[in-house]
């Protein structure tokens, strides 16, 4: 079977861990430059603008330009459908306690 693509829901989008670490980063409300976010990353700026690319193809961040600058935002209501479905399967055991929803 096919692998679906990245940029098709947030579950496949997050499966990246770099991703998940980008959305960690962004999870402060604030709007992120994306040379910012590369020098909390340490990666290269095209590696960042194609994960950023990926998570804004989801939803899962918003983007605006201004000036130079093209601000990244996380939009994390974006991946209730994500904890939702995580919950559900923790609640109904089929998941160890260690591996909660705040240890993925």
């Amino acid at each position: 079977m096919a692998r679906a693509a990245t940029t098709t829901d947030a579950f496949n989008a997050i499966a990246e861990p770099r991703r998940r670490e980008i959305i960690d980063l962004l999870n402060d409300g604030r709007d992120w430059a994306v040379g910012d976010i590369v020098v909390n990353m340490r990666m290269a700026q095209p590696s960042v603008s194609k994960h950023l690319d990926v998570l804004h193809k989801v939803g899962v961040v918003t983007v605006v330009k201004r000036g130079k600058h093209r601000l990244y935002r996380l939009q994390a209501e974006r991946l209730i459908s994500v904890h939702e479905w995580v919950a559900g399967v923790v609640q109904k055991g089929k998941l160890p306690r260690s591996c909660a929803i705040d240890s993925l």
